[in-house]
């Protein structure tokens, strides 16, 4: 299926590791222009390696405003257009209630919704040139939260109602808005947290699934999030909006 997304323009928050990589790298393996951000100088100067000249790698921390508008006016200058904006940024911040701070709730907040929020903010009027595509990335478990899963699942939940919110505000004007809600998926922190434990990172995945009693009996690749993603920004879902689709193997108990 072509995806139509040859010479069309994506920004990615959180784009120069794991799922945001891997779907930049689809986005210009489709013929597609990409700009990532990162705040790590290694990963920025691998990510740059791997999409090649044409992508824009800034050091951008999302949390900062400034930084965040610099970041959006970089990418409208060198591409001229914007098609999809993708929220990825984020990390886990998983602990119970009794026992988390309140900075804890306001750095992850700040992190994954406001940073979110702004970035939206300020690309509205590229979006709705092209009538492109909005993706914010959340965890399967906003929907479900446990016990010690805060402010994490506290955040994702602001998260899925904002792209709700935001769906039914800007489809008048031709933009889509969608969330992917994410299981367990193979990823860097999961690959370190193999090493910590002393085991291969195939056994630490067969471990883990088995555990969290993932129905499919394995944990998700990047690819399949970028595939999923490439469609959602692609012109090939034009009647999808303001919805979450989660992408966990069937590892939540709701639809």
């Amino acid at each position: 299926m072509d995806l139509e997304l040859k010479d069309k323009a994506f920004l990615i928050t959180g784009g120069t590791d794991g799922l945001g990589l891997a779907l930049a790298q689809r986005l210009v393996a489709e013929g597609g222009h990409v700009a990532v951000c990162g705040r790590d100088g290694d990963r920025l100067a691998r990510a740059q390696e791997l999409l090649g000249a044409d992508a824009l790698c800034s050091q951008t921390d999302v949390t900062d405003a400034s930084q965040l508008d610099a970041f959006v006016d970089a990418t409208l200058s060198r591409f001229a257009r914007l098609d999809g904006l993708v929220n990825n940024a984020g990390q886990t911040a998983a602990s119970s209630i009794a026992t988390s701070s309140d900075e804890q709730w306001r750095s992850d907040y700040e992190l994954k919704v406001i940073s979110a929020l702004h970035v939206a903010r300020a690309v509205l009027p590229a979006l709705e040139a092209t009538q492109g595509a909005i993706i914010n990335v959340l965890a399967v478990l906003a929907r479900t939260p446990g016990a010690s899963t805060t402010p994490t699942s506290a955040s994702r939940l602001a998260g899925l109602a904002f792209t709700k919110s935001l769906a039914s505000e800007v489809g008048p004007r031709g933009i889509r808005a969608n969330a992917i809600l994410i299981g367990i998926i193979e990823s860097g922190q999961w690959v370190r947290r193999a090493e910590v434990a002393g085991v291969s990172v195939e056994e630490f995945y067969q471990t883990t699934a088995s555990n969290a009693h993932i129905p499919l009996g394995r944990v998700g690749r990047a690819d399949e999030f970028a595939d999923l993603a490439s469609y959602l920004l692609s012109p090939r879902a034009s009647y999808v909006t303001g919805v979450g689709i989660a992408l966990d193997g069937g590892l939540s108990p709701v639809i």
